[in-house]
């Protein structure tokens, strides 16, 4: 996907009990930050500082949401242990991470696997894709992000 195209249909289950779907992101500009994997050291990183970025996101009207193939339950376990303030989205099945080309291959200590590529989207509010990073670096990612979103709501 790339910018002006629209995400594909979701509904998909949040922390909380909560679903997420296309029709919640009409109306605002949205962040979806891709990450691989609850509690792994740049992905708590990633959390934290989107975490305590998130009122200047709230500010701009903006909202945040991290996306991972863990489940809903590892979510809520990894929100409480790292006191993280943003929902996160399940994506076992990679309905957004495959649509979004974000189910790569990786390598790691010689070994090859499948993986998340931590990639980020703002989407505006009609729905469409507004920006993209991609292979994203997590520390001061969420700062990047911030600086754009302040740009563009």
């Amino acid at each position: 996907m790339s910018p002006e195209q629209t995400l594909p249909r979701f509904d998909l289950p949040t922390s909380g009990d909560g679903h997420l779907s296309n029709a919640d992101l009409i109306g605002r500009h949205t962040v979806l930050y891709f990450y691989p994997k609850d509690d792994t050291p740049g992905c708590t990183l990633e959390g934290n500082e989107f975490t305590a970025l998130y009122p200047k996101f709230q500010e701009l009207q903006v909202s945040v949401f991290g996306v991972s193939p863990d489940s809903a339950l590892s979510h809520v376990k990894f929100i409480q242990k790292c006191s993280l303030g943003i929902p996160l989205v399940s994506d076992p099945d990679h309905v957004l991470i495959g649509a979004l080309g974000l189910w790569v291959e990786k390598k790691y200590m010689g070994r090859t696997y499948k993986g998340v590529q931590r990639s980020t989207f703002l989407i505006g509010p009609d729905g469409t894709i507004v920006k993209e990073w991609r292979s994203v670096k997590a520390p001061g990612h969420a700062a990047e992000v911030l600086e754009a979103v302040a740009g563009a709501a």
